[in-house]
């Protein structure tokens, strides 16, 4: 059995463990990034020998950065493209919804810093350094609260820096940079290179996996009330797994996929213009070079 090379950020526990197990199952070699060193070296060794025993998938690989710093994720980037596998799946699963503003030693806010600017400067980087491979599919985790995003289309902050300046609300933040992620992975669809393919999987409402106990704030006060409506972590990673494993690659890269098939996300997420400027505007702000078709 053939194997991919999978990177999957955020994968020492909750949704991106349970992705991991799956395509450890499938037969492929997982790297696991994660904040803590430790946590992150357990979560692969409870990994190990969940493959088929004709695979050729490496044992579990892991590697540590805290992605809310644009320093320590070109860091990441640079020893990925270091090692002697491709990435074939990229699974930029690491998120967060933070209760108050704060800013995060780049001068933008946290929950833009990891849900939107670390998945972009990562995907970037590493085309940059020639490590993904040339049928690559970049998976990047997005949610339906996106219908909650609050985004003046006139002049799209992408930094996440206006939210100082009014009421923040925890879920509107959440959803805001989760819709400025879709816009750019929108743009960023057009000027891939033929072959490479990016996606955006919506787990739906997950139980059991701490994101809003973790949260804290409105989200974890809230939760208890979804409880009832919510879907399991196996259940959760399905679209995202489809989307690493179906062949061929589904379509349309750009796109927005709930329960393994396309959805319609919000109308805005749907702006091509406004998914122009948002792309153009994370690049300048993160110091990125535009990819041009």
């Amino acid at each position: 059995m053939s194997s991919k090379t999978a990177v999957i950020t955020g994968g020492a526990s909750g949704l991106g463990l349970v992705t991991a197990r799956q395509l450890v199952k499938a037969g492929h070699s997982v790297v696991l990034v994660g904040r803590d060193a430790s946590r992150t070296q357990d979560a692969a060794e409870h990994l190990r020998g969940l493959a088929p025993s004709d695979s050729e998938a490496a044992p579990p690989r892991t590697y540590t950065s805290d992605l809310e710093q644009w320093s320590q994720v070109r860091a990441l980037a640079a020893e990925l493209a270091t090692d002697s596998h491709p990435v074939d799946i990229l699974i930029n699963n690491a998120g967060a919804a933070f209760p108050r503003y704060e800013q995060t030693a780049d001068g933008v806010e946290r929950t833009y810093a990891l849900n939107h600017h670390a998945p972009f400067l990562l995907t970037h980087a590493l085309l940059a350094e020639g490590a993904l491979a040339p049928q690559a599919r970049i998976i990047n985790i997005s949610t339906f609260v996106e219908k909650r995003g609050k985004l003046d289309a006139a002049d799209p902050d992408v930094a996440g820096t206006s939210w100082s300046n009014r009421f923040y609300h925890q879920i509107n933040v959440y959803g805001t940079s989760k819709l400025v992620s879709l816009l750019a992975a929108r743009e960023l669809a057009r000027r891939l290179p033929d072959g490479t393919s990016v996606y955006n999987a919506n787990p739906g409402m997950v139980k059991g996996t701490a994101m809003n106990s973790n949260a804290g704030g409105l989200m974890r006060l809230s939760a208890p009330l979804f409880r009832p409506f919510s879907i399991t972590p196996d259940e959760g990673v399905q679209t995202p797994v489809w989307l690493a494993t179906a062949s061929p690659a589904p379509h349309p890269s750009g796109g927005f996929f709930s329960k393994s098939r396309p959805d319609t996300p919000s109308r805005l997420a749907l702006d091509d213009t406004l998914a122009n400027t948002v792309y153009t505007k994370t690049a300048a702000l993160l110091g990125v070079v535009p990819l041009t078709r």
